[in-house]
C-alpha cells in the first residue's frame, strides 16, 4: 500500500499538522488501510468506511482527548483507533490479546466511554458535559456520534429529552445512512428520509423543538463542509445537533451496494471487494437458521404465531418469516424494551409470540421481562440467540449472564437445547401452548447434523417440561451439562481413557430442574461436576448446588463455567479454553478424578 500521510500520523496532534487541503488524500489512505486489514483479519467493515471523513474532521477540529468524543455502538470506530495511536497494532483487532473491536476505556484515553451496545452515547456524553460544568470547565466540548438506527432507541430519546433542558456543551452528530446492521425501520426513519429529501418543512423540525441548535443535513463525505460546520459548532454553546448524510461502506463498491452483507463480511479480496467463498455445504446448520426455518414451517401451520426482533432480522434469521408473512413478523428497531412489552401485549390476546433477542441484548429489557411478562405469567417465547461465548465481539456481546439473570425470575421456564433437533422440538412444543413464559437459549454456532433440514425439519416431537436424561452410564462420578456445551463433554469423554467411571447427564431444562433425576444422581455418585457456558455465579451449577443444600446432600460438587470476570475477545475455541470448558480442558478434569 502506497502511504503518504497515514504513515506519519500516530496521534491526532500529527493529524492537525496537515494542511486541510490534503485531508481528502488522507481519507483515501485511511479507507485503503481499513480495507487492507479487515479483508484478511475480518471485522466490522461498512460502518467504519462510512465515517472516514467525519473521523478525520472530528480529530482535526477538536482537541481530543481533552475534548471528549463518544462513539455510539463502536462498529464505526476503526478509523478512530487507527488515528489515535493504534495503527501499528490494528492487525490484532478482535484477536485474543489484541485490541478490542469496540472503543474501550482501558485501551486508550481517546476511548472516553466503553461501548458495544447501541444508544448509550448521548446519555454518556451529556453526563460528561454536566460534570465538566460542575467542575468549572466551561470550554470543553463533548461529542456523541450516533447512527439513525441507534437514535430511534428509547434511551437515545431519553438523553435528547434531558439535554434539551440543559445548557450543557453537548454536540450530537447524527450519522444518517438509513441502515444499522439491517435497514433502519420506523416512523423516525421516515421522518429523516423526508428531511434528507427536502420534503419536511423547516419549521417542522423535531430536533429544534427539543431545544437543540440543529444544522444540516450536509454531505458527510464532503470533508471541507464537515470541518467548516464543526468549527462553527465548536464555539457554539449549549446543546447542538449536526445531521450528516453518509453512505455505509463508502469507497468499496460492493460494500455500498450490499450494506447488510458488508457490515461484517468476513474475509474478502481487497482489490475486487468480492467475499471469499466458504464451503458450508458439508457443515451442520447454524442454530439461528434452525430457529428461522422451523419458525417459518410452524407459522405456515399456526396462524397465531408472531415473530418479533429488535433490529436483528438477518442475524436472528427471523428474515425467513418476515419475507413470507410480513404482517406477522416485525422488526421493531433497536428497542429491546419495546419488543418485550409488545410481545406481552400480543400474548394477552392469545398470540403465540416468538421474541428473538440476542442474549446480551436481552439484558437491556430486564424490567420488562419481570414486570410485563413474568409477573403476569404471559406465555411469551423468548429465543435468545448468541448465548454463551460469542467470540471476537468480546465482553459486551458474550451471552453468559442469561441463565443467572433469568433463573431468579418466578414463572420463567428456561431451556437450553444441545442439538438442532431439540431446538426445533422446543419451538414446536412452545407454540402448542405453555403455562409460563419460556426462554430458549442457543449459541451463535452450528448444530451437529449436516443434513438436518432434509432429515428433521417438519418432523416434531413434544418435549416434556423439566426432564433431564442420561447420555452415558458410569460408576462413580457424574457430569451434568446443559445446552450445547454438553457436546464438549461428549468429546472429552470420548478422549478420556477410563470410560466406565463417569456418567453424563444432559439437563436441557435449567428451570425447572429435574429433581427426580437429581435425587438419583446424588444418591448414586460420590462426586458431581456441572458444566455450563454461562457464569458460574448464580447459573446452572448454582441451581444444582442449591438443590444439594436444600436436600442435605454432601457429595463433592465442582461447578465449571464462565468465571466471575468479564471475558475478552478471541475465537470461541480460544475463550472456552481460557475458561476451562473446551473438550481438552474437560478431559484433563476427568483424568484428574
Amino acid at each position: 500500500m502506497n502511504e503518504t500521510y497515514l504513515s506519519q500520523i500516530n496521534s491526532p496532534e500529527d493529524l492537525r499538522q496537515l494542511p486541510e487541503t490534503e485531508l481528502p488524500k488522507l481519507a483515501q489512505e485511511l479507507r485503503d488501510f481499513i480495507i487492507d486489514i479487515v479483508s484478511v483479519k475480518e471485522g466490522h467493515l461498512g460502518a467504519s468506511l462510512g465515517v472516514v471523513e467525519l473521523t478525520i474532521a472530528l480529530h482535526y477540529v477538536f482537541n481530543t482527548p481533552e475534548d471528549l468524543l463518544v462513539w455510539d455502538v463502536g462498529h464505526q470506530a476503526y478509523g478512530h483507533k487507527i488515528l489515535t495511536g493504534r495503527k501499528n497494532e490494528f492487525d490484532t483487532n478482535r484477536q485474543l490479546g489484541g485490541i478490542s473491536g469496540f472503543p474501550k476505556r482501558s485501551e486508550s484515553n481517546f476511548d472516553t466511554f466503553g461501548v458495544g451496545h447501541s444508544s448509550t452515547s448521548i446519555s454518556a456524553a451529556l453526563g460528561m458535559a454536566i460534570a465538566s460544568q460542575l467542575k468549572g470547565d466551561l470550554h470543553k466540548n463533548h461529542i456523541a456520534v450516533i447512527g439513525d438506527a441507534s437514535i430511534a432507541s428509547g434511551m437515545a430519546f431519553e438523553g435528547l429529552n434531558h439535554a434539551g433542558v440543559t445548557d450543557a456543551n453537548l454536540l450530537v452528530i447524527l450519522n444518517d445512512n438509513a441502515i444499522g446492521i439491517d435497514p433502519s425501520v420506523g416512523a423516525l426513519k421516515n421522518y429523516l428520509t423526508a428531511v434528507k429529501s427536502g420534503k419536511n418543512p423547516k419549521q417542522n423540525n423535531m430536533i429544534k423543538s427539543l431545544n437543540f441548535d440543529y444544522s444540516g443535513p450536509i454531505d458527510g463525505h464532503d470533508i471541507f463542509a464537515v470541518i467548516k460546520e464543526l468549527k462553527r459548532l465548536k464555539n457554539t454553546t449549549g446543546p447542538k445537533f449536526l445531521h450528516l448524510i453518509t453512505t455505509k461502506g463508502k469507497g468499496l463498491s460492493q460494500a455500498e451496494a450490499d450494506q447488510v452483507k458488508y457490515h461484517a463480511p468476513g474475509k474478502f479480496d481487497k482489490l475486487t471487494g468480492e467475499i471469499l467463498p466458504k464451503s458450508e455445504s458439508h457443515l451442520p446448520p447454524k442454530f439461528q437458521d434452525v430457529f428461522g426455518l422451523t419458525l417459518l414451517d410452524l407459522a405456515h401451520k399456526n396462524d397465531k404465531i408472531i415473530g418479533i426482533t429488535p433490529a436483528m432480522p438477518s442475524g436472528s434469521s427471523l428474515k425467513f418469516m418476515m419475507d413470507a408473512f410480513p404482517k406477522r413478523a416485525f422488526d421493531v428497531g433497536i428497542a429491546e424494551q419495546h419488543a418485550v412489552t409488545l410481545s406481552a401485549g400480543m400474548a394477552t390476546q392469545g398470540m403465540m409470540v416468538f421474541c428473538n433477542i440476542y442474549s446480551s441484548f436481552m439484558q437491556r429489557a430486564y424490567d420488562q421481562i419481570i414486570h410485563d411478562v413474568a409477573l403476569q405469567n404471559l406465555p411469551v417465547i423468548f429465543c435468545l440467540d448468541r448465548a454463551g461465548l460469542v467470540g471476537e465481539d468480546g465482553a459486551t456481546h458474550h451471552g453468559v449472564f442469561d441463565l443467572a439473570y433469568l433463573r431468579c425470575i418466578p414463572n420463567m421456564l428456561i431451556y437450553a437445547p444441545r442439538t438442532e433437533m431439540e431446538l426445533q422440538n422446543i419451538l414446536y412444543t412452545a407454540q402448542l401452548g405453555l403455562p409460563h413464559p419460556i426462554a430458549i437459549r442457543y449459541p451463535r454456532g452450528r448444530g451437529i447434523t449436516v443434513d438436518w433440514q432434509q432429515k428433521h425439519l417438519g418432523i416434531y416431537d413434544t418435549i416434556e417440561i423439566g426432564k433431564g436424561f442420561q447420555l452415558r452410564k458410569g460408576t462413580t462420578h457424574a457430569v451434568i451439562s446443559t445446552g450445547t456445551i454438553g457436546n464438549n463433554v461428549i468429546e472429552a469423554l470420548q478422549l478420556y481413557f477410563n470410560t466406565n467411571t463417569i456418567s453424563h447427564y444432559h439437563f436441557p431444562w435449567v428451570k425447572p430442574l429435574d429433581e427426580e433425576v437429581l435425587h438419583t444422581i446424588f444418591k448414586q455418585y460420590t462426586a458431581i461436576i456441572t458444566v455450563e457456558d454461562g457464569t458460574v455465579k448464580g447459573g446452572f451449577g448454582s441451581g444444582i448446588a442449591e438443590f444439594a443444600a436444600a436436600n442435605q446432600y454432601s457429595n463433592a460438587l465442582q461447578i465449571l463455567g464462565i468465571p466471575d470476570t468479564f471475558i475478552e475477545h478471541g475465537t470461541v475455541a480460544e475463550l472456552q479454553q481460557l475458561c476451562g470448558i473446551d473438550n481438552k480442558s474437560l478431559q484433563k478434569v476427568f483424568e484428574s478424578l
